[in-house]
Formats: structure tokens, sequence, C-alpha cells
């Protein structure tokens, strides 16, 4: 097979007893590192009202990494466009492009209810779940139900103020053709009065959709010819569904003449698999605090976390997430790696790893990105 490059998605998370300039901090140097690790592109987040997430304004933290590397691609991942306008999107990432020319990722997706992630104990192997199914190594469990947290106060009150009063979201597929064709230069209103987005308009630039299951968004990517990124890491009981029907989908396009497809996963990577599964307990009580509908916690320590009440019902409500994390050795993640590769016949894996200390998470992606490059794998230039 092909190699397949490895890239990062980064949260900016910010660790309790730590402060959001430590996070946002560390996403720079972050960066700076794994560019020296070989990764292909960097991606940041978009969350609001979170104390324990720092990426909120995506574009802002795009310029401050891009402007700290040379060759790592650096993008959105995933800009909500609900609260945007095209000309705005196409405005601020067009500077970027401009002063970064090549090197900037449009990354969008729809607005609506977060999703989370969770960690696996790679130690022994995990009884399915009631639902769940294997497919060829890789661990697809049952599907989890986000309707209580579209009707969470917090959420109704990000939602109030991220829009301005009144305002009505436009269709999504509206929006991102109106976004392609300012950047185009052949945008046109209904009544045929032409706009020309300065910055933006000729942008050198990649646009990407991100999904999650086999919807709008993947569909969207593959009819419009884009590449698309879905996510085992947010919803891995979907993550074939999206795979399916962004294939299904595809029509050749200017930009791509077959499909492109990353997929995300949660990775925890130590030198023994026990360091690893250490440094992976807290990640449990940061998903909880996300699906119940308290919103992301600054992220605790180990010894924090094993202090933290923890029960049955709150692990079954992170279950999904905790038992699709790879976490262990860098041969064992690797190995995992592969088979979600191969599962999903992705052309690259967008890796996401959250510890409370910065020098794990940095020593995370840099024994996974050695052991990717001794084993063949690995590949920067596309």
């Amino acid at each position: 097979m092909p190699s397949t490059a490895l890239s990062v998605l980064d949260l900016s998370p910010v660790p309790a007893g730590g402060t959001v300039a430590d996070a946002l901090r560390h996403t720079v140097d972050l960066a700076r590192r794994v560019e020296q690790f070989g990764y292909r592109r960097y991606w940041v987040a978009e969350h609001h009202l979170a104390a324990g997430v720092a990426s909120a304004a995506p574009a802002v933290l795009i310029g401050q990494v891009a402007a700290a590397t040379s060759v790592l691609r650096v993008g959105s991942g995933a800009l909500l466009v609900g609260h945007r306008t095209a000309l705005s999107v196409v405005e601020e990432f067009g500077t970027l492009a401009t002063l970064h020319p090549g090197r900037i990722d449009l990354g969008i997706g729809r607005s609506g209810p977060p999703r989370t992630d969770a960690a696996r104990e790679p130690a022994a192997p995990v009884a399915p779940p009631a639902g769940a199914r294997v497919v060829d190594g890789l661990l697809i469990p049952a599907p989890f139900s986000y309707a209580h947290l579209a009707a969470a106060p917090r959420y109704a009150l990000a939602a109030a103020l991220l829009h301005q009063a009144g305002a009505r979201p436009p269709g999504f597929a509206g929006q991102l053709d109106d976004i392609l064709a300012l950047l185009r230069g052949d945008y046109r209103d209904a009544d045929g009065l032409d706009a020309h987005a300065v910055p933006g308009e000729g942008a050198d630039l990649q646009v990407w959709l991100l999904g999650s299951s086999g919807g709008e968004s993947a569909r969207l990517a593959g009819a419009r010819g884009l590449p698309f990124a879905a996510n085992y890491h947010v919803s891995p009981a979907t993550v074939l569904d999206a795979v399916t029907a962004y294939r299904a989908a595809f029509r050749p396009s200017a930009v791509l003449a077959k499909p492109y497809l990353v997929v995300s996963a949660d990775v925890v990577v130590a030198d023994t698999d026990a360091e690893a599964r250490r440094l992976a307990t807290p990640y449990g009580h940061w998903v909880n605090s996300i699906r119940s509908g308290v919103g992301a916690i600054p992220y605790p320590s180990p010894e924090q976390a094993a202090a933290l009440p923890w029960t049955d019902a709150d692990r079954e409500l992170v279950a999904d997430r905790l038992d699709t994390r790879f976490v262990g050795t860098p041969d064992t993640v690797a190995e995992r790696l592969r088979t979600l590769r191969d599962v999903t016949d992705a052309d690259e894996l967008l890796v996401t790893t959250i510890t409370h200390d910065h020098a794990d998470r940095v020593r995370s992606y840099q024994l996974l990105a050695k052991e990717w490059a001794q084993s063949g794998d690995t590949g920067r230039a596309r």
C-alpha cells in the first residue's frame, strides 16, 4: 500500500492548574515540534465556552501556527460555518493563504452539538458492547445518541452568543457553493451581480469538508469533488457510513480526480503500555464533562483523575470513545492505526493526542512519528 502520511488535530487543551495562555503557547510549540517530526498538516479545532479548550478562534490561531512553522500545512478542523457568512470565511482564509501561500487548509464543518473522543486500554482485548461489531480488526462501537446535548442549556447559550439576534443560518450546501464561487472568482447573486473577495479570490488554499456520519457533509464533499475528513475519534460508530457516503457521491473535479480521505484517531503513545495507560486515564472524565453537557473541563492530571468520582453510568456515557482510543507503545499504536487505515482505505491519518503535561504530548507524537517512519508508512509530500 502507498505510504500514508500522519497529520495532527489540536484542540489546544487547557491543563488543570494551567492557563489559557499555557494552552495556546503549547499549541504553537507543538506545531514546531511535529513539523520537525515529519507530520504533514496541523489542524486546529473550534470550540466555544469550554474552560478546557482554548481553540475558539481558528483563523487567529492558524496565523500564529503558520508564522511559527515553514513547511507544515496549517488549517481548521473544522471551521463551523453556521455562524459565519461565506464572504467572511473567504476573506479570513484568503488573508492567511496570501501570507502563507500553499500551506493553508480551509476545513469546513456544520455547526451543531459538539461530539467527543475517548481512550482504550490496549493490554487485553475488549469485548464489544451490545450493538458493536469488529470489521477486519477495527472496533465499530454501538451508536451514541447526541439528542440530550442538543437540548443542553449550555449549547443553547453558545448558539445565542454566536449568532446575531434574529439571524438564520444559511443552508450548508448553498453556503459551501458561495465559498467556492468566491474563491474561484465567479460569484453571482440572484440578480446576476458579481462580487470579488479581496483577499480570497484565487487564494492558494485547499478546501476540505469534515464529517462524522454518512450525512450531508460526506455527500457534499463527494459531489463537489473535495477532500474529506471522517471522524473516527469523534463518532467511531458512524465512520464507515461517512467513508461509504463520500466515495459513493464522489465526482471528479478540478481539485481531485479521485477521492482523498483523511480519518482521525485519538492516540496516546509512551515508552511502555503501562505508562501510556496512566497518561490516558484522565480522558474519560474529560469526555464525560462534554457529553454530560457541562462543557470541557480543564484536563486533569492522572493523579487528579484518580481522585475524581467515576460510576458505571459515567463510563457508559463515554464507552465508545474509551474503547476506540489507541493507547500504548509505538508499535502497538502504529499497528492499530494501520488497521484503521486499511479498513477505511484512508489516504492520510489525523492524530489527536491530549495529555495533562505538554512534554508527554510532544513525546507521544515523537514516538509515533519515529515508529511510523521506521515501518515505511510515512509520506509528507502530496
